[in-house]
């Protein structure tokens, strides 16, 4: 086993390269040993390999003397929620999320769904794999397997953070992009006004076959055209597309146009505040003003935290915040045992429209005008000391670009700039799920600006040799910035 599939937030490689079924088998029974877990919730993605790494973890569980409820196929998210509402002692999802067919792993939450991450024993459970742990209760009764009905449940929690008669009629397009999505989506909506009116690998199909790449990811751009696309093919009112595994929610406006996280961030920020009146909203770093502004707005606490699920969660706990969002996608709700879920954002983003009588775009469009933002921006490097070196670079050379005033080091270098009537930041960083540096921009008001400065920026990194794997955000879509 590459013990480097033990990343920041999960495990995960390639099947049959990086980790054999028996290597799963192994981390289920280290899992019981360190955590001491009575019965588990373990559940599986739509991949062609899930079914038999899945068979190996339950194998491993009840090997362990551990009782199992078997989820079938889920979305991640789902597993939180049967973790929290049945109070499990723990969970694992066999999963890679976006990543192509051949990659599988595992998510592993303990008691409260809380993740299991380098932070709060991962590393621990790949050190003992390493040292071949002991499983815990050979001698003693094997685990038994329980099949629980929580579907039913869990669709009435979704549907809760909504009032389904306040939906507006709207046609929408979703891509599940192979994953469970559509079914869910088809299960929530049958008492509304809500048409779908194309549907984009919306049955499930761990192959993910016909998908741009092989990879299950909105964020890419040829996957993020094929929405567009079918949004103005069809003439929706908005397009929806999850990942795989049906944990990540992204948004396209009726003209095609995706909407950036950070946008979508305010906008469900201050519809969740509404409804509680007041309360902390946490967001990453990547792009940040059009959240603080949205959240200050409505009565809320921005409260500015570090990128990624596990530590977003850790501060919702500490902070009670209501509300949280990435740029990736991931939104995270108090009230729903503070984890994040794909459906609630896309229920609570048709009632807002509803609401307030607005399509995405007239909603979307005085934030895009007022914050301009790169998008995302992704380069990749041969060796990941390259990789690395860069961002020291690129702290040696912050001056090129005007007096800095570098922001408390929450992920990343973070730079802002606001001299001379010129306004802008950025946030480089390096993923914890992939070998990329990825860079943010955005300005206050200025397009001109961030074409310029996202430009410069990304020559730097080019020629330190960095790989641009993203196009900019105005060279997306046919549109202009």
């Amino acid at each position: 086993m590459n013990t480097d599939i033990f990343r920041a937030y999960d495990i995960r490689g390639i099947y049959g390269v990086d980790f054999q079924p028996s290597d799963f088998y192994r981390i289920a029974s280290a899992y019981a040993a360190l955590f001491q877990p009575k019965i588990v919730a373990v559940g599986q993605d739509t991949r062609e390999s899930s079914p038999r790494l899945w068979e190996s973890v339950v194998e491993g569980f009840q090997d362990s003397g551990v009782d199992v409820l078997d989820l079938g196929q889920i979305s991640t998210d789902m597993l939180y929620f049967v973790v929290s509402q049945y109070q499990t002692d723990g969970g694992v999802t066999v999963s890679a999320s976006h990543n192509p067919a051949a990659y599988n792993g595992m998510k592993l939450v303990g008691l409260n769904a809380v993740p299991i991450s380098s932070e709060t024993g991962l590393l621990a459970l790949r050190d003992a794999v390493e040292s071949g742990v002991s499983l815990r209760s050979k001698s003693t009764r094997r685990g038994q397997q329980w099949l629980p009905l929580f579907l039913d449940d869990y669709l009435s929690h979704i549907r809760s953070f909504i009032s389904a008669t306040a939906l507006s009629a709207r046609r929408i397009v979703i891509n599940a992009n192979g994953g469970l999505a559509g079914e869910i989506v088809q299960r929530l909506l049958p008492d509304t006004r809500i048409e779908v009116c194309k549907r984009l690998f919306t049955r499930p199909d761990g192959r993910f076959a016909g998908i741009p790449g092989g990879r299950p990811d909105p964020l890419r751009p040829e996957n993020r055209e094929l929405t567009r696309a079918a949004v103005k093919a069809s003439g929706a009112d908005l397009g929806v597309a999850w990942d795989a595994d049906a944990d990540r929610c992204f948004f396209f406006d009726e003209t095609g146009a995706f909407v950036e996280g950070c946008y979508i961030t305010a906008l469900l920020a201050a519809h969740v505040l509404e409804k509680h009146r007041s309360g902390g909203v946490i967001f990453d770093p990547r792009a940040r003003w059009a959240v603080e502004v949205a959240v200050r707005s409505a009565n809320g606490t921005p409260i500015l935290n570090r990128c990624g699920h596990a530590f977003i969660k850790a501060r919702m706990r500490k902070t009670r915040a209501v509300f949280g969002g990435e740029m990736s996608g991931h939104y995270y709700f108090r009230d729903n045992f503070c984890a994040d879920n794909g459906m609630i954002p896309f229920l609570l983003m048709l009632e807002r429209l509803s609401l307030r009588r607005m399509s995405l775009a007239e909603m979307v469009a005085p934030l895009r005008t007022a914050y301009p933002v790169s998008g995302e921006i992704n380069f990749s490097f041969e060796t990941c000391e390259a990789l690395h070196n860069t961002v020291a670079i690129v702290k040696r050379t912050l001056r090129r670009w005007g007096v800095p005033r570098v922001e408390i080091p929450i992920d990343g270098v973070s730079v802002q700039y606001l001299a001379g009537g010129a306004c802008w930041r950025f946030n480089l960083r390096a993923s914890n799920t992939e070998p990329l540096l990825r860079l943010n921009v955005e300005t206050l008001g200025d397009r001109d600006l961030l074409v310029e400065k996202t430009t410069e920026i990304s020559a730097t990194l080019q020629s330190v040799g960095g790989r641009r794997e993203t196009r900019f955000e105005w060279e997306s879509e046919g549109r202009e910035i």
